[in-house]
């Protein structure tokens, strides 16, 4: 008896509608290109890692996918389905949700109130808060990071590693709103972070996973490698990578990202090799004490740059501005150059040939809506001027010479700053210190925060030429390895005091380890 056998055919299951899909999306602004038929995709459940140096179009296509950019080519989709974003409420709808690198939370609120803020729901009725309500609506939503923060508790008490959590719960809130997964976008989520908050901020990022998709967006190619499962690299406004952080390595997405191979030495230690010193510090601070520091004593000589490091809550941050004439001291003596200085205010320091570079470079470092050519030239106005009256040719002849010396990528010099990518707005905002050439000491406050590799490295060149210039700098870097390899000495402080000073020459630098034991 013979058995006739049916061939069966096995259809594979049909592949998962991504989360998120972008098709050649396009944006053109006056003079620039910034998307240029970008194509990416988000899958579910996935941390999809977004690199590309500043300017490579990372701001714009997120922009775009919440609603604040409308491209003028491509297609956007969500789970499947085609969509026009027109705003940040219409994203919400579809789920998309981004915590921005600047927090927007209303730091007199309390964190019940942000995450519910504008989809209070039954939290509201006749117009008067149900406050055992809110709590519970805004609990669920820290509940599912696993926070601990208080529903309750003012906004403005928190630490800005608690408000980051804070930013994070709110923009789940829209999975109410979309009754689908939500598409959660963190625009560099660590850029303010000590060590241990961003391993607390990684825990939350891998918990999202389970039920959410991510768009984590950072400089630091290790913590891209670290909690994402792939990472799509911009490089020209175009998509020119895509590959699973398992086979990826630092120096081949630095590769991608710049178009070459990149160095690992981006501090360049020995580009700017000084003689010797002079006899006396420019810089000589006794005994400075302050609302969060005291007795701080530091010397900075002419062409040397002096790091200070220590963790949250050490006083570094508050000196340097202290220095500055922006927060007040209680006792103390500075002297630059020999001279005495009143540390009365902002105004007095510039006066005095002191320039200061603030960590809030969108708050405090320059004004978003006026011209690379009015910020450059904000606090040296006579450097712009023929008498009494700003003389156009002068500043424009200043400021383009600027913009070619530091290769400040603008379309123009009249083009608002807050068009710029974040990491030629520094060096506008370096630049400034810079235009009348009378700065003696320079105090800059993480600045290279939220900057690619590329832009750092300029940065960093800045430095060494300012120093072998005659520059005294005092720099708080972004991390320890930044302030290892750029600093000629380093200052740890703690708890608001100097406890060590530990000297950094070329090839007998410190390991951040040594510098660790003397910060706790």
């Amino acid at each position: 008896m013979s058995i006739e056998m049916e061939e069966k055919i096995v259809t594979p299951p049909p592949a998962p509608v991504p989360a998120l899909e972008v098709r050649g999306l396009v944006k053109h602004y006056p003079g620039v290109k910034a998307l240029d038929g970008v194509d990416f995709v988000v899958h579910q459940n996935e941390v999809l890692g977004l690199a590309g140096e500043n300017g490579a179009g990372k701001s714009t296509l997120l922009k775009a996918l919440v609603g604040l950019v409308k491209p003028d080519a491509g297609d956007i989709y969500v789970r499947g389905e085609k969509v026009r974003l027109r705003s940040v409420v219409n994203a919400a709808d579809h789920g998309i949700g981004m915590v921005f690198q600047e927090q927007s939370l209303v730091p007199n609120l309390t964190a019940a109130e942000n995450i519910v803020l504008g989809s209070e729901g039954a939290g509201v009725r006749g117009g008067v808060y149900r406050w055992d309500r809110m709590r519970r609506l805004a609990q669920e939503q820290l509940d599912k990071i696993g926070s601990p923060i208080d529903p309750l508790a003012r906004t403005d008490s928190l630490s800005f590693a608690d408000r980051q959590m804070v930013e994070i719960a709110k923009v789940l809130r829209i999975e109410q709103r979309s009754q689908h997964p939500p598409v959660i976008i963190l625009d560099e989520p660590t850029s303010v972070l000590e060590s241990k908050e961003i391993e607390t901020l990684f825990a939350q990022v891998r918990r999202l996973r389970a039920f959410a998709s991510v768009i984590f967006v950072s400089h630091r190619l290790d913590e891209v490698l670290d909690v994402c499962d792939r990472v799509t690299v911009l490089r020209g406004g175009r998509s020119v990578g895509d590959v699973p952080t398992a086979d990826a390595a630092p120096a081949e997405l630095h590769r991608m990202m710049i178009g070459s191979t990149g160095s690992d030495d981006h501090y360049h230690d020995t580009a700017f090799e000084r003689s010797g010193e002079e006899p006396r510090p420019r810089l000589v601070v006794r005994g400075l004490s302050g609302r969060t520091f005291r007795d701080v004593d530091l010397d900075v000589h002419a062409g040397e740059i002096v790091g200070i490091v220590g963790v949250h809550g050490s006083g570094r941050e508050d000196v340097c501005r202290a220095l500055f004439g922006a927060e007040p001291t209680t006792a103390g003596e500075v002297t630059l150059d020999g001279d005495a200085l009143q540390l009365s205010g902002t105004r007095a320091a510039c006066s005095a040939g002191i320039g200061y570079v603030p960590a809030e470079r969108k708050i405090e470092g320059m004004v978003g809506p006026m011209s690379v050519a009015d910020n450059m030239t904000l606090t040296r106005q006579r450097a712009r001027c023929s008498g009494p009256l700003v003389s156009p040719r002068k500043q424009a002849s200043l400021v383009d010479s600027w913009i070619s010396r530091l290769s400040i990528r603008t379309p123009h010099r009249g083009t608002a700053i807050q068009r710029l990518s974040g990491g030629n707005q520094q060096k506008v905002v370096l630049a400034r210190w810079l235009v009348s050439g009378d700065v003696r000491l320079l105090l800059l406050d993480h600045p290279t925060r939220g900057l690619d590799i590329g832009a750092r490295s300029e940065v960093y060149r800045l430095m060494r030429e300012l120093a072998s210039n005659g520059v005294a700098t005092v720099l708080l870097a972004d991390s320890l390895e930044e302030a290892i390899g750029m600093s000629d000495r380093i200052v740890v402080m703690s708890d608001g005091r100097v406890t060590a000073e530990v000297g950094c020459p070329s090839g007998a630098k410190p390991t951040p380890l040594d510098l660790v034991k003397e910060m706790v």
